[in-house]
């Protein structure tokens, strides 16, 4: 028998048979993966294949398949399932070998496990149906890995990284009025920190998306000592940049980051040479060199200051805030003093190399780096080096190309049918989003990792516009982008209620938009701007604008 339960999901298997004898015995297969109509039996990677012996009772008997532990994810750095649980596995497909009686549905059931999770609180239709098929995976994704209600990497390890839990912890905001898994993943990693510089730094820009979205300081305040260490200010030369590789990382610099190893800086991940790649292949860097004075991880340190800077303002800590403005735009100028070949207009990849990867470009342009004047030459060579970056470096090339408001590239990317796609990730046969674009990028990969599923935040966030202007989401931006897209319509949840926007678009020709914002809050909505000759017309009437660029810009929209 061959079952089908239609997702892949952390589960166990309850099931209904009848033995006619004691001595019945079936063999019972679960997998993530298919192969010529059967289960995998030989998937590869972490993509996870078990089998399972069962005596069965004389007489109709429930049955639950007591799943067996994996060695490495039950390890003493990995997240335990609670014993009241128990353990599960990630299966899609149920093979039933040596049962001869017959089979209803309802003698089978996947036994799923979630953190509490609404689907209702979101939706999101296009008239672009990869588009729709991304949402949906990506949304999934942010159930499907709620399974130890904190945000891990995946299925292999079942470890809580700052990467992979910032990319969930936007998902999830988008996708569910849930704010309290995404703050325990950051609280219980202010404490347990991963070796990559970059996932330290990371902490600093999880705090304030906590606040961002939900107006409460509390975190904030509790670990504001610990989010100063995070900025790794003391790794700082005497232009303000910092490095790993200068001697600056002292036994009290780790000891204040909660950190007892070896901090290395990543850009992406995989690197080549590694976890199965061959030293020839170029892992997922764009050829990245790593000198001394890296630019990723400075474009990291500038955003974290910055949003020290933001939360020592809302917490009332004066100094500290005069302070780190003042860094930051310190560490703006010499940054792109030092990092930005201003003949190409383009970042290198650090202080003694010429060499300009995608990386070095579009973490700056994320991270609200580049000078107005550079932007279409950062744009350009962005565009022009493509998907040459993880699932992980791509959330950071959408909000890269996004907000450089190169609205018709960030559709192309969001439903590309490529190998190197989310797409992909649906036509491999995965019903949650994968660690890497395909198991030739990361032949140990699993299927069940929630940093390739940046498209549930960039979709509302980006694409349709929606994100808070000020913590709470008092104020929201509401700015869509949506190319050459013809329709959308969208549920997002904040915590003051849900925003409700569809529009109709014909582009350079019009572009009409039903917004429904939440009580007690305003909006700044942006429009598209072709030219002065255009009508902005809200609920029938003429409207003033301001224009910024290529949008007419209309602010203090109430609710309703």
């Amino acid at each position: 028998w061959f079952i089908d339960f239609g997702k892949d999901a952390f589960a166990q298997l309850r099931l209904t048979l009848f033995g006619k004898v004691a001595t019945d015995t079936i063999l019972i297969h679960l997998g993530e993966a298919v192969k010529d109509g059967r289960i995998n039996r030989t998937p590869g990677g972490t993509i996870r294949y078990s089998v399972y012996k069962l005596a069965l009772k004389a007489g109709w008997n429930t049955y639950h398949v007591a799943i067996n532990p994996d060695k490495r994810n039950t390890g003493q750095q990995a997240v335990r399932m609670p014993e009241y649980i128990g353990e599960v596995t990630p299966f899609r497909y149920c093979e039933i070998e040596g049962y001869s009686q017959p089979l209803e549905k309802n003698q089978l059931v996947q036994e799923t496990v979630f953190y509490p999770f609404d689907e209702t609180e979101s939706y999101f239709t296009s008239s672009d149906t990869v588009l729709n098929k991304v949402w949906d995976l990506c949304k999934y994704s942010m159930k499907a890995t709620s399974f130890l209600g904190v945000f891990v990497d995946g299925d292999r390890e079942r470890i809580p990284y700052e990467a992979d839990a910032l990319i969930n912890q936007l998902g999830f905001y988008n996708v569910v009025r849930d704010y309290s898994i995404g703050r325990y993943s950051h609280e219980y990693l202010i404490h347990r920190p991963t070796w990559p510089t970059e996932w330290i730094l990371q902490s600093v820009l999880m705090a304030w998306n906590d606040y961002l979205y939900t107006g409460n300081k509390e975190l904030l305040a509790q670990f504001y000592s610990d989010l100063k260490a995070k900025a790794l200010l003391p790794l700082a030369d005497e232009s303000g940049l910092i490095s790993t590789k200068t001697g600056k990382v002292t036994p009290e610099v780790l000891e204040s980051i909660h950190f007892n190893g070896t901090l290395k800086d990543i850009v992406d991940w995989p690197q080549s040479g590694i976890l199965g790649l061959g030293k020839k292949e170029p892992g997922e860097t764009d050829g990245f060199i790593f000198k001394d004075v890296n630019t990723v991880v400075n474009a990291y340190h500038y955003q974290s200051v910055v949003q020290l800077a933001q939360i020592a303002k809302a917490l009332n800590r004066t100094d500290d805030q005069t302070q780190f403005e003042a860094l930051a735009i310190k560490l703006k100028e010499i940054f792109n003093e030092k990092l930005l070949d201003k003949k190409r207009g383009v970042y290198v990849d650090g202080i003694g190399t010429d060499h300009a990867s995608l990386h070095a470009n579009m973490f700056p342009a994320a991270l609200g780096l580049v000078p107005e004047k550079y932007v279409p030459k950062v744009n350009s060579y962005i565009q022009s080096r493509g998907l040459a970056c993880s699932v992980y470096g791509s959330q950071f090339l959408m909000d890269a190309v996004y907000d450089g408001h190169n609205a018709g590239y960030g559709l192309q990317l969001l439903s590309s049918t490529d190998e190197r796609s989310w797409y992909n990730m649906i036509r491999v046969g995965s019903t949650i989003s994968l660690e890497a674009w395909d198991n030739k990028y990361k032949p140990n990969q699993d299927w069940n990792h929630a940093w390739g599923a940046a498209p549930a935040n960039i979709i509302p966030r980006k694409l349709m516009g929606i994100e808070p202007l000020e913590p709470g989401f008092s104020k929201i931006r509401i700015k869509p982008q949506p190319g050459n897209l013809a329709s959308a319509e969208i549920k997002t949840p904040t915590i003051r209620g849900e925003v409700l926007l569809s529009f109709k678009n014909n582009p350079q020709q019009s572009f009409s938009m039903n917004l429904t914002i939440p009580a007690n809050t305003t909006a700044e909505v942006y429009l598209p701007f072709w030219s002065k000759t255009q009508k902005v017309i809200l609920n029938g009437n003429a409207v003033k604008y301001r224009l910024e660029g290529n949008f007419a810009v209309i602010e203090n929209i109430g609710s309703g």
